[in-house]
């Protein structure tokens, strides 16, 4: 087995713990989802990068401590951390490429989920997943940081004007979840979160970044991870990284850069935008390796 089969087949089986949420996008030839071929969305979420975004979305979700508190009290990611890292990805995976229905679907889905989910967090501050301006935190978090991966770690260079437009697109499926402020320029994205009124220390929040910091997986798949999980880091805003109090390492932005364009060597461009340009009649991209034969979604 080649080196690239042997980093391919470790990344897959990390997400390979939920269905498939593309496994009948082929049922709606011509459909271009939320976001469509022409979108700045279908270009970030294409890249490797998006491990760094996924990994410093949860870092800056934890610096809410109302959120902190939804997820340590009422999710699994302890107990099933690679299920929940699954579920997770099959959400932003189906929102981004799925066609209206499966869009539909995901975001039906998580709220459903989120509907139970609520209490009082340590400051006495209720919460609910229900409210909002939580479910802003989570997906504004959620946008910023995948723009902000892409922005450093990214193949190529994003303008200003593309960065405005993937905030913009992104508008669409935070009302789609309920979510409200949707800042839709870059800089005000990250104003926002940086200067969020509830930004804090929390004990479920400190859980969380101590999970965060060294899950359990296996011990080549834990080097990557640490290097993802330091360039993460490396990226966040220092008042948030304050509120964290996480530090990362010197030389984390550059370990950053080497992992991502070996991943990307290794695992090429998602199959998922594969997929999603063949369900709208769209050829492959010229000089963009898949690994994913054309009528499959993986």
């Amino acid at each position: 087995m080649g080196w690239r089969s042997r980093v391919t087949g470790a990344a897959v089986d990390l997400f390979s713990h939920a269905p498939d949420p593309l496994v009948a996008t082929f049922d709606y030839p011509g459909d271009p989802g939320l976001f469509g071929p022409e979108s700045v969305t279908w270009r970030i979420m294409s890249d490797c990068s998006t491990f760094v975004g996924g990994v410093r979305a949860l870092l800056v979700q934890a610096a809410h401590p109302e959120v902190a508190a939804g997820v340590g009290d009422h999710s699994s990611y302890r107990a099933d951390p690679l299920g929940r890292l699954s579920r997770t990805a099959s959400y932003v995976t189906a929102t981004a490429y799925g066609s209206l229905p499966e869009v539909d679907n995901a975001v039906g889905l998580v709220q459903r989920l989120h509907r139970p989910v609520a209490g009082t967090s340590h400051r006495g501050r209720s919460y609910s997943a229900g409210d909002p301006t939580m479910a802003a935190w989570v997906h504004n978090a959620l946008v910023d940081s995948f723009l902000v991966a892409h922005r450093t770690y990214g193949p190529k260079r994003l303008t200003d004007a593309e960065a405005d437009a993937y905030v913009a697109e992104q508008c669409l499926l935070g009302r789609r979840m309920g979510a409200d402020p949707l800042p839709d320029t870059a800089v005000s994205l990250q104003r926002w979160l940086v200067e969020h009124p509830s930004l804090g220390a929390s004990p479920a929040g400190t859980d969380a970044i101590g999970f965060l910091s060294g899950p359990p997986l296996a011990p080549l798949v834990r080097m990557a991870y640490r290097i993802i999980h330091d360039a993460a880091a490396a990226t966040i805003p220092d008042p948030i990284l304050e509120v964290l109090d996480v530090r990362p390492p010197r030389g984390s932005v550059a370990r950053g850069h080497m992992l991502v364009r070996f991943l990307r060597a290794a695992l090429g461009f998602s199959p998922a935008w594969a997929a999603a340009l063949e369900r709208c009649g769209i050829q492959r991209p010229p000089g963009v390796r898949f690994r994913n034969a054309p009528g499959t979604t993986r």
